[in-house]
């Protein structure tokens, strides 16, 4: 009997590294933090994945740091948005000397054009439509079960589970926005961070700034937005979270327009804070529409 005890713990000895290995989970990274969490939600269990630019961040004037580098080194796979919302993600994967395979989240979405002094640009904020998230989806599960086979059953459930939440999601947006009279469907941002959201649910968006934050108003443009406010009765003005609110208080100063709660537009919120999640976060901002616009 001892002789047998002795070869179940020799076999089990054998097994573990085996099972030490099987249990290692796969390193993603991921460019900014609504990216981030697209990736948790398929990947589940079978990732660890670390944000680049992370809550209240501005993917758009980041500068990346040696961790950086470091952590895209080491991971398995790197997740970007592409359509040139991080100028500096090209140089941080070369500088890295990563042999991770890098996914476009935004592989296969068809981009809206800038306008203005944007114009010839792609606007790069296509996740605020959850069509184009659904997009973003499938992107980061293929790519997970090509870094991941042996995982592919579950990383298929997850997207399926996840996709059906978009699905209830976008309804939601809808019935929340119908609620809101058509002549207040019209609010100032901070930057043109929302015209996929308008494009798909019926709102228009005016900014001071382009779809990038790197640039600054002029006197001008933030004098003509005032006027444009006043002379089209636009309700409210919201500020965002990851953008100074100076100019934007100075707007609703001078224009009359109330400030509505917070947006998220480029980053989500840090942990408990409301919008922690791509679902929290839409959640919040058609919250945040409908209180200021509805009446």
């Amino acid at each position: 009997m001892r002789h047998v005890v002795c070869f179940i713990a020799a076999l089990l000895a054998l097994a573990l590294p085996g099972e030490s290995m099987a249990a290692e989970k796969l390193k993603a990274v991921a460019s900014f933090s609504i990216l981030a969490d697209l990736v948790k939600q398929v990947g589940g269990d079978h990732v660890d994945v670390t944000a680049i630019v992370g809550p209240d961040g501005d993917a758009h004037v980041f500068q990346p740091s040696p961790q950086d580098a470091k952590a895209v080194a080491d991971a398995n796979l790197v997740v970007i948005n592409g359509l040139g919302l991080e100028g500096w993600v090209a140089r941080l994967i070369q500088s890295s000397g990563t042999k991770a395979p890098v996914v476009v989240a935004s592989k296969g979405v068809k981009p809206l054009q800038g306008e203005g002094e944007d114009k010839g640009k792609s606007d790069p904020h296509a996740w605020q439509s959850i069509a184009n998230a659904k997009i973003y989806v499938a992107n980061i599960r293929d790519g997970l079960i090509a870094a991941d086979p042996a995982d592919k059953a579950d990383f298929e459930a997850s997207a399926k589970t996840y996709l059906a939440k978009l699905d209830e999601l976008e309804g939601e947006v809808k019935t929340a926005i119908a609620s809101i009279p058509p002549k207040n469907r019209k609010i100032i941002t901070t930057h043109d961070a929302f015209g996929y959201f308008g494009r798909a649910y019926g709102m228009s968006f005016i900014a001071p700034q382009g779809v990038s934050t790197e640039t600054e108003p002029s006197a001008k443009d933030v004098a003509k937005i005032i006027r444009q406010i006043k002379a089209q009765h636009i309700p409210a003005v919201f500020l965002e979270n990851i953008s100074d609110d100076r100019l934007m208080q100075q707007i609703a100063r001078e224009s009359g327009a109330k400030i509505g709660d917070k947006l998220y537009s480029d980053a989500l919120s840090k942990p408990g804070a409301g919008a922690d999640s791509y679902i929290d976060m839409m959640h919040n901002n058609i919250a945040a529409f409908t209180k200021a616009l509805k009446q």
